[in-house]
């Protein structure tokens, strides 16, 4: 059987409060688009307002793939995302449009362009065992046994990030071998797209940070704290699934839990943001974009039509 020619695309990537749905909206004004979310939260249904999910209006300008495709109690994976994002762009070319893959999950991205890595599936025996222990210890106890074994990828990981702690160590207990060595070792499943890639890099960390406070406070008062509380009513949800992992849904679990008041939970989901938009702008400059915009130029034209004739070159 003949391979299928691989699509032009477009990947628009950046930190978390960027503007990426208002320029994809834009770029629908210009050319024929539909949009393929790189977005780990957008995934799950009935998580709208905590993930800054594209309203119907903002929907109605262009289709969107790849949100509200899971319930909260659900996994998603990089591996998953890949398959569909390649399986739908080729879709979208055969409809005679441009795939625009937009978001800020830098490991989709990485996945997507870089390939896969043979690791083993989710033991949920030797995660029950991990989790076990992090709840007598604490996770840090769990971050430092893994500096023992793996000190590689130990030292990029905060001794609080529970996701991907457990994932290393469970990698370990069942192959023997440090992740960061698995990590290095051969890739399968290369690049099949095509892409123009974009960077949304804001020159001002001060105007990023501004942006996040106030759309967190925008969260709360359009009904964040309501739709944690139906996400808890509705599902059997624990602050361990990836989907209460997402920031801004953990501090408002926290703050509904009595743990601290209002005042500190806005403060808490602010610095939360920020630490994720400092994550994603690290794995930004890792990567070789050609392209790169402000997002808060002050004339919010000029990198539009910036974008405009990147696409159009």
């Amino acid at each position: 059987m003949k391979k299928r020619p691989a699509p032009e695309a477009i990947c628009l990537l950046g930190p978390t409060a960027s503007g990426k749905t208002n320029i994809c909206i834009e770029l629908a004004r210009h050319f024929p688009i539909e949009v393929i979310s790189i977005d780990s939260a957008l995934v799950y249904r009935h998580m709208d307002i905590g993930t800054a999910k594209p309203d119907r209006e903002e929907l109605s300008h262009c289709p969107h793939h790849l949100i509200d495709i899971l319930n909260p109690n659900e996994h998603y994976s990089a591996a998953k995302f890949k398959l569909d994002a390649e399986r739908l762009a080729h879709e979208i070319v055969m409809r005679d449009k441009i795939p625009v893959l937009s978001g800020g999950t830098m490991m989709y991205y990485k996945a997507l362009k870089d390939g896969l890595n043979k690791l083993p599936e989710r033991d949920f025996q030797i995660r029950e065992a991990i989790d076990s222990e992090a709840k007598q210890y604490g996770w840090p106890h769990i971050h430092k046994n893994l500096r023992k074994i793996d000190p590689e990828t130990a030292q990029r990981l905060s001794p609080n990030d529970s996701q991907r702690i457990q994932r290393a160590m469970e990698i370990f207990q069942i192959t023997g071998k440090p992740m960061s060595k698995m990590l290095n070792e051969s890739i399968t499943n290369k690049d099949t797209l095509k892409t123009l890639d974009i960077a949304l890099i804001p020159e001002s960390r001060a105007t990023l940070h501004k942006h996040i406070e106030t759309r967190f406070k925008q969260m709360i008062v359009r009904g964040l704290i309501d739709e944690v509380v139906e996400l808890k009513k509705n599902w059997n949800l624990s602050l361990d699934m990836p989907s209460m992992r997402c920031v801004g849904y953990r501090q408002v679990w926290e703050f509904l839990d009595g743990n601290y008041s209002k005042e500190v939970l806005i403060e808490k989901g602010s610095a939360a943001t920020r630490q994720l938009a400092k994550r994603q702008l690290t794995w930004l400059r890792s990567f070789s974009i050609e392209h790169t915009v402000d997002p808060y130029a002050i004339d919010t034209r000029s990198y539009i039509q910036k974008i405009l004739r990147a696409v159009q070159h």
